[in-house]
């Protein structure tokens, strides 16, 4: 007689087949969602004004280099109102987090997936994309960035 396996399995292992089952199919769903990050976890010990040292950088910091991310925040103002592709996306909106006496950890350039663009908006807008560890130099010559996201898309 040709019974289906799981009827030949006792109660009790077959419930936990099926829990098992269910848990790996909810975990491989979620290995594909970007990682929910705040400007928090990407903060290091640095103080205000210091040369950037890659040394800096926690092992949690460096772990989320290529990887698909998603986290809140405020479009830097510029000139360009309408049609952006390329931004400074900072911490919060009181345009304290770039340049010159900035924490380099408050702020993150965000370049948009191709044939992507956004508005600028006073209000808090969601970022996914690749997040990248790479410097971006200032007029001056200094680190005034050190976080990247590629081939984002605003939330």
């Amino acid at each position: 007689m040709n019974l289906p396996a799981q009827r030949l399995l006792p109660g009790g292992v077959r419930l936990f087949a099926c829990v098992l089952a269910s848990l790996i199919s909810v975990g491989m769903a979620q290995a594909d969602e970007p990682r929910r990050l705040s400007f928090d976890d990407v903060k290091f010990d640095i103080e205000r004004n210091a040369d950037y040292d890659a040394a800096l950088l926690t092992d949690e910091i460096r772990g989320l280099d290529g990887q698909r991310v998603r986290i809140s925040g405020y479009i830097r103002p510029s000139v360009k109102q309408s049609g952006i592709q390329r931004f400074i996306f900072v911490r919060d909106n009181q345009e304290c987090c770039f340049g010159p006496g900035a924490m380099i950890y408050d702020c993150m350039i965000v370049t948009l997936a191709s044939g992507n663009e956004t508005e600028f908006t006073t209000r808090a807008i969601t970022v996914e994309g690749t997040f990248y560890i790479k410097e971006f130099i200032g007029p001056d010559d200094r680190i005034w960035a050190v976080f990247r996201m590629k081939d984002a898309e605003v939330r």
